[in-house]
């Protein structure tokens, strides 16, 4: 074993400091990744050492089979590594695979019919009722200048209100005010229009009645306290100071809000495409997380009153 720390010959070793060096100076990996792709690359090897009986050479590397990835990745999962990182480390023995090839030393088949491990989806961490509110009336308590309270509860109330993502929230104008609906723009520059409810609409104007700084139709609505465009961070740090203050849950963020909108809609009954329509989702099976997430939070509700639970 070389310094590198992988149990391959001299010349295998040298392309795996070539690939190294590679990813970091050019495709400017970080330093985390780096060290990441690295130790995939050393259990892969090593496991590929014990595999077939000594270091690990070119001549192992053009013999491999899909059958030998999958061996190593059904090790992995034995080990209790979970599917993020066994997707990960596949990525980094696809990279050092297609550096190879790049460089003329080899080329193999066997990784095309290898499947990338699909991570389990988190569910969204979504607000009670009752502490989306507290969030919202809060935010006005907390903050002594009255145009700043109201610029965040406005903003708050368009993610919980209205579904909005914060980028979105912190995008609109007052162009996208006209009109009984708002017109949001989300990822890939779809358009959407949602409606706007009377508390959400009150929380918009009283921040535009209150803001210090001239807004013509076409700038986005919102303002740091210099005249800026507010930044997310702040409102994300709004959020920090309000998870402290009412003892909310650590996911309780700006975006909780918008699972809470969801959430909530569809737990009094909301219909799964409208709330797709809603949140702007390209696919229904995306929306269709949030009926997991309710089905939980009944769960829970279960678990806690049912004598034989």
């Amino acid at each position: 074993m070389t310094s590198t720390g992988f149990l391959a010959d001299d010349i295998v070793n040298g392309h795996l400091a070539g690939w190294l060096r590679d990813l970091g100076a050019v495709r400017r990996l970080s330093a985390n990744t780096l060290e990441a792709y690295q130790r995939d690359l050393g259990q892969f090897v090593t496991f590929l050492a014990g595999h077939t009986g000594g270091a690990v050479s070119l001549a192992t590397l053009r013999e491999l089979r899909a059958a030998d990835v999958r061996a190593f990745m059904a090790v992995r999962r034995q080990d209790g590594v979970e599917a993020r990182s066994l997707a990960r480390a596949l990525s980094a023995i696809k990279s050092f695979f297609r550096y190879l090839e790049r460089a003329g030393v080899l080329s193999t088949e066997a990784l095309n019919t290898v499947r990338t491990p699909k991570a389990k989806k988190a569910l969204p961490k979504a607000l009670t009722v009752l502490e989306a509110k507290a969030a919202i009336v809060t935010t006005d308590e907390m903050e002594e200048r009255p145009w700043v309270a109201a610029r965040d509860v406005a903003v708050l109330s368009l993610c919980y209100g209205a579904g909005l993502r914060i980028a979105e929230a912190l995008a609109l104008s007052r162009a996208d005010l006209e009109g009984p609906a708002l017109r949001v723009t989300g990822k890939g520059g779809k358009t959407r229009l949602v409606p706007l409810i009377e508390p959400v609409r009150q929380a918009v104007e009283a921040y535009l009645k209150l803001c210090p700084f001239p807004l013509t139709p076409s700038q986005p609505l919102f303002r740091g306290v210099k005249g800026g465009v507010l930044s997310p961070r702040l409102i994300q740090l709004r959020m920090q100071a309000l998870r402290s203050a009412l003892g909310l849950p650590p996911g309780a963020t700006p975006h909780a809000l918008r699972h809470s909108f969801a959430t909530h809609l569809l737990g009094r009954g909301g219909d799964l495409r409208a709330i797709q329509e809603l949140l702007g989702h390209a696919s229904l099976s995306t929306t269709q997380i949030y009926t997991a997430v309710d089905t939980e939070r009944l769960l829970d509700a279960y678990r806690a009153a049912h004598p034989r639970s």
